[in-house]
């Protein structure tokens, strides 16, 4: 069965590449050249399974059709921005993103990195069936699904194994190194430990980690804990 990988991109050169390449490596492609084109394709019924996104865009950037998807899909979402654009890469993760990569990339560790993430999520998804409660929140183990009040809380691939991360280690505190070493254990040689901040917040935004007594509790000079 084909994955199908949406790919917005503003180059021609650059989209003409990612195409040829997805397409070698058996991925079904949909391009858009910029935000409208990738929100008509939004609005059709095809199933996506990865999102390639840039940033600049003709009419607009991928922030918008990175908050547009994740309004309704977890699906995997890896941004392109440009080298050393620490501004859009904080931007990306906090709007959602997994993963990002900085231009000019090879294409072998793009290929990489979306194979992890996509690894990552088939292996959460095959966990088994247990119902752990965090706060208000209930966290169904076998379907990767976050919930409170039975309504569905979005979270990413990355916010996901995240979260598994502390309910496997509840309790204890965990180091800022060892969280990203078990977030990233197959591609940590290229993390960035400055968005290890950004999850946690994300995440604690969604559970409604809020107030005095947090879920995800920061230990100054050591980590974080997760009661």
């Amino acid at each position: 069965m084909y994955m199908t990988v949406l790919v917005v991109e503003d180059d021609e050169i650059i989209l003409d590449g990612l195409k040829y390449s997805l397409m070698q490596e058996g991925y079904e492609v949909l391009t858009a050249a910029d935000v409208a084109g990738a929100m008509a394709l939004l609005q059709s019924a095809r199933q996506l399974d990865f999102c390639l996104l840039d940033v600049m865009l003709p009419d607009g950037n991928g922030f918008e059709i990175c908050e547009e998807i994740r309004k309704s899909s977890e699906v995997p979402i890896l941004f392109l921005t440009a080298c050393d654009d620490e501004v859009s890469t904080v931007r990306a993760l906090e709007t959602g993103a997994d993963d990002y990569i900085a231009k000019p990339f090879r294409i072998r560790e793009l290929l990489a990195r979306m194979k992890a993430i996509l690894r990552r999520s088939s292996r959460e998804n095959r966990m088994d069936s247990s119902v752990v409660r965090v706060g208000d929140n209930e966290v169904n183990m076998q379907t990767g699904k976050v919930y409170r009040s039975n309504e569905e809380i979005v979270l990413t691939a990355m916010e996901y194994k995240l979260l598994l991360v502390f309910i496997s280690h509840r309790g204890q505190v965990l180091s800022r190194s060892q969280i990203l070493d078990l977030i990233w254990d197959e591609v940590g040689d290229f993390v960035n430990d400055n968005t290890l901040s950004v999850y946690v917040k994300r995440l604690r935004r969604k559970l409604s980690d809020t107030g005095e007594n947090q879920l995800i509790q920061t230990v100054r000079g050591m980590g974080y804990r997760m009661d």
